[in-house]
């Protein structure tokens, strides 16, 4: 994690405008998929194009952040969370929450597994492709929130 980010989305300036997605989607390979696709066509829909670097990013982000809650924080029965928001083109921030407690990731810059190692550089992309991450204790139910931000050049709405 490379800072804490503050959870609220609504404490933008008046005036500034908001945008949201948030969906739940099934705790397996096809809600993580769908979850990817999601993303990306909402950004489309905002006015960021599938082959845009926004796109293309957030798009990367959101696949990895599934692709863990799916396989560390899969509980069965329960269903992952994702939130995508964009706050007056400036920033554009995913926040996907699970119901596992015990597999909160590591504090601090995730490091490279070993060249063969199969898996462990999901939140190493996301550590190098966000501006900002961390990962939190959920509020108001068990679990953990991973947040990830990318800051977006002036002119990009």
């Amino acid at each position: 994690m490379n800072e804490a980010i503050d959870p609220s989305v609504r404490g933008a300036e008046p005036g500034v405008r908001v945008r949201e997605f948030a969906m739940c989607f099934t705790a397996t390979a096809r809600g993580a998929r769908l979850a990817r696709r999601l993303v990306s066509l909402r950004l489309d829909e905002w006015g960021y194009p599938y082959t845009s670097e926004p796109n293309e990013t957030m798009t990367l982000i959101a696949a990895e952040l599934a692709a863990n809650a799916v396989r560390h924080g899969r509980v069965p029965g329960r269903d992952f969370h994702l939130r995508l928001t964009e706050t007056g083109g400036r920033t554009l921030r995913i926040e996907v929450t699970d119901t596992r407690t015990e597999s909160l990731p590591p504090a601090g810059v995730p490091q490279c597994p070993a060249a063969d190692e199969e898996s462990g550089r999901g939140l190493l992309l996301v550590s190098r492709l966000a501006d900002r991450w961390c990962a939190v204790p959920r509020t108001g139910a068990p679990g953990k929130c991973v947040r990830a931000e990318v800051g977006l050049d002036a002119g990009t709405d």
